[in-house]
């Protein structure tokens, strides 16, 4: 059997990239990463413009190749049924489709005021007022689905493709000590303690300073 391959850039900085790492996660599938050169100049397009690029993620699996992260949602989700990617319920998963969408497409206010970056934490940082809208629909995405589906997930006990999918959101939040509601703080920080996400946190962590001028180009 071919070994699949996720194709990942910045583990500190490519939100994309950590979304796609954690999709394959959620989904069990065991994957060889294939970092790319930091100095490529598309990856560096994909960092600067906070953009999926198809270059990072793409996941290369038994002769299919794929590159946005919702595509590899769907890709991974009609591979493995089962695991819960996406909950089972007709209505819930139609929700969790929609937000996983509007993260994906939308909230650039956001990205271009607080890139992430796993390796700062700020005790205070002054938000660009464009952004505030993007935050404040965040909290409403995630207070509507704490309250309707009991948490501390998303969409209840278990992580799903919309997790993933804030997942970056979340840590920015936390990196930029973004002020928000008691339940949005705390879905932070069931964020920030998955296994999987302290994993990607070590990791880069351990990442070189190879691009430290991103801080004020983003």
């Amino acid at each position: 059997m071919a070994v699949a391959e996720l194709t990942l850039s910045s583990r500190n900085y490519s939100s994309w990239s950590l979304r796609g790492w954690l999709l394959c996660r959620l989904a069990g599938l065991d994957v060889v990463e294939r970092m790319v050169a930091m100095d490529d100049k598309d990856n560096r397009a994909e960092l600067l413009l906070l953009s999926p690029s198809v270059l990072v993620p793409r996941l290369t699996h038994e002769g299919a190749s794929v590159w946005d992260t919702l595509a590899i949602a769907e890709y991974l989700h009609e591979l493995y049924p089962d695991a819960g990617m996406y909950p089972a319920d007709r209505i819930a998963r139609a929700h969790c489709r929609s937000v996983s969408g509007e993260i994906h497409s939308g909230f650039t206010n956001l990205r271009s005021a607080l890139p992430m970056n796993l390796k700062v934490r700020h005790a205070r940082f002054p938000i660009f007022p464009g952004a505030r809208p993007d935050i404040e629909r965040i909290e409403t995405i995630w207070q509507e689905c704490l309250g309707t589906y009991g948490g501390p997930w998303l969409f209840g006990a278990k992580p799903t493709v919309a997790d993933a999918m804030f997942a970056p959101v979340a840590q920015r939040f936390l990196s930029y000590a973004v002020p928000v509601s008691t339940a949005a703080a705390a879905y932070c920080q069931t964020i920030n303690n998955w296994p999987p996400m302290r994993e990607w946190i070590e990791a880069a962590r351990a990442e070189p300073d190879e691009i430290i001028e991103l801080e004020t180009e983003f």
